[in-house]
């Protein structure tokens, strides 16, 4: 779906935080960073894949990492996802879908026989410099810190 590839520059992105903070991608300049785009907060499939980055979140810290998470959800449902599940990382809410398209995770998607636009479970694996090292297209929810750190052996 996405039309990045590794080793590309990642897109340079600014957007609001569940508290309405600005983040920018020059705010992890020199470190390593986790973007994990998931479809819509509090959902059962979106919320394992949250679980699973946060109880690994020391494992993820230990190896220099940064996680992010995008969705199009607005500031106070990101909130709630966050609080609820006490996930120790910042969830952008990218309502006006900017991020979303710089990353090109936006698109046609199918579920039970039906066609509707939406975000693509994609996540990106960002080096010190900025530069796509991995992307995963096939999030696996459950096993989503393996996923990532079976590419990125250190």
């Amino acid at each position: 779906m996405t039309h990045l590839k590794i080793g590309d520059v990642a897109p340079n992105f600014e957007a609001i935080n569940q508290d309405e903070k600005t983040i920018k991608l020059s705010d992890f300049k020199g470190e390593k960073l986790v973007v994990f785009f998931y479809p819509k907060a509090s959902t059962p499939g979106c919320t394992t894949e949250a679980k699973n980055l946060r109880d690994n979140y020391t494992e993820f810290q230990n190896k220099g990492y940064d996680i992010l998470g995008v969705s199009a959800d607005s500031p106070k449902r990101q909130l709630n996802f966050k609080t609820k599940n006490e996930l120790p990382f910042d969830l952008l809410a990218d309502e006006n879908k900017k991020v979303i398209t710089a990353f090109g995770v936006w698109g046609p998607k199918k579920f039970m026989g039906r066609e509707y636009d939406g975000i693509h479970r994609t996540t990106f694996i960002i080096d010190e410099n900025g530069v796509i090292e991995n992307i995963i297209k096939k999030v696996k929810t459950k096993e989503h810190t393996k996923q990532i750190f079976d590419f990125n052996v250190e």
